[in-house]
């Protein structure tokens, strides 16, 4: 998410002089080691760890994205209760607006998941959790913010129930990690949500979203070594020598990690805030412009950072798919959420301009959703509309994955 040519200039030039590097052979490419332990310690210094933070044990390590960064937390703290409390038969908690790799983790780590529906603000509570904590529990997740609607759990309550059980909090901050820190120091409005928070055990934190470096890098955060070690491979016995990798990959691009000390170094804390400032402007431009020009419209809660999530009030008259259609049209890309279904915008410091021009061209397809009925009945069994309509009504999931599955196989043909 690099925002002007001189930051992406930079990137792509310090891609180049480590393009070959891999820091799976640390003796041979020192300098990758050191940029990747200076990304974590950055990382954790603004998330309630480092010198300045309450939690000095604060540790962690560079993964190539938000998914495999949730991976690695949901392995380690799985492997961490079945050493520190015996969990064998081992459970997970997470709210329905949680990201979609924590089904992913349960599937690969055989971990029973239990998905906990959101409270009226669309928000996870600890009184939805509360009632699922039982003996098998080893993992209770918050985000910060959740992907669909922006929003952050209450992180506080949650990890003072994990904490009160023995057992593990991760917080997704794979959206808001290098955001909210700067969205509270400008004054906005942001609940504990890190390592500040007592039972916060692991974070996830993407440095290719709000840290603007090349897509592929995350860090995953541990509140302390012991609970680091459980993501690690070690193998003693191996006829190829003494193993070890700090997560699911081998080799590594060393490219990348270079690319992403580069880039949280280049904009530094103040690079930062005025990105977030920015993002906030044009947070703040769209949910006003929503509020007061489109009655039509409403915003689902109050995001935040910079994902804005937004619903038909009366979806007869205006088909939220439909207006995803339409906007695609005219060279916007919006996400498609649903239950409910939704749509939402996601504004960085790259697009943040964009948001006078997001309220026009919302209500011009309102408006003409409203003057054309049928023309929008139509379009509804067109394009996305179907796909999503079909996914809101129907009862069978799995003929849903199948599809999924068919559309996915069709993508990988030459």
């Amino acid at each position: 998410m690099p925002a002007d040519g001189e930051h992406r200039a930079l990137l792509d030039d310090t891609y180049k002089l480590f393009s070959l590097t891999n820091p799976l052979h640390a003796d041979a490419f020192p300098s990758v080691r050191q940029m990747e332990a200076e990304v974590v310690a950055i990382t954790a210094d603004l998330l309630g760890g480092g010198p300045n933070g309450p939690n000095l044990n604060v540790c962690g390590a560079m993964t190539s994205g938000g998914t495999e960064s949730i991976l690695s937390a949901v392995k380690a703290s799985r492997d961490y209760m079945a050493e520190r409390k015996g969990i064998r038969e081992p459970e997970m908690i997470i709210g329905v607006s949680a990201h979609a790799a924590y089904w992913k983790a349960a599937e690969y780590f055989r971990i029973k998941l239990h998905v906990v529906p959101v409270g009226r603000d669309f928000r996870l509570s600890v009184a939805n959790v509360r009632r699922y904590i039982n003996r098998n529990t080893a993992i209770l997740v918050a985000s910060a913010p959740g992907f669909p609607h922006g929003l952050v759990d209450d992180v506080k309550g949650i990890a003072r129930l994990a904490a009160r059980a023995g057992i593990c909090c991760h917080v997704d901050a794979c959206l808001g990690g290098f955001c909210l820190p700067f969205v509270r120091r400008l004054g906005g409005r942001v609940p504990p949500f890190d390592f500040s928070v007592p039972g916060v055990t692991s974070m996830s934190v993407d440095t290719h979203k709000y840290g603007q470096a090349h897509k592929g890098t995350s860090v995953v955060l541990y509140s302390c070594p012991e609970l680091r070690a459980h993501q690690y491979t070690r193998i003693t016995d191996w006829t190829g020598g003494l193993y070890i990798s700090p997560g699911l990959a081998g080799s590594r691009p060393g490219a990348l990690i270079a690319s992403a000390w580069a880039s949280l170094v280049h904009l530094g804390e103040e690079g930062l805030m005025a990105a977030t400032r920015d993002i906030i402007n044009a947070r703040d431009t769209l949910i006003a412009g929503i509020r007061s020009e489109i009655p039509e419209l409403e915003v689902i809660g109050e995001p935040e950072m910079g994902v804005v999530a937004f619903r038909s009030r009366k979806p007869r008259d205006i088909n939220i798919y439909v207006l995803n259609d339409w906007l695609s049209t005219r060279g916007w890309h919006l996400n498609a959420l649903q239950a409910p279904p939704a749509l939402h915008f996601c504004f960085t410091a790259m697009n943040a301009v964009s948001a006078p021009a997001l309220v026009v061209a919302l209500r011009q397809g309102v408006a003409e959703q409203l003057a054309n009925p049928q023309v929008a009945a139509e379009a509804a069994r067109r394009g996305s509309a179907p796909l999503y309509g079909m996914a809101n009504v129907t009862l069978d999931r799995g003929m849903l994955g199948e599809f999924l599955v068919a559309y996915q196989d069709v993508m990988l043909i030459p």
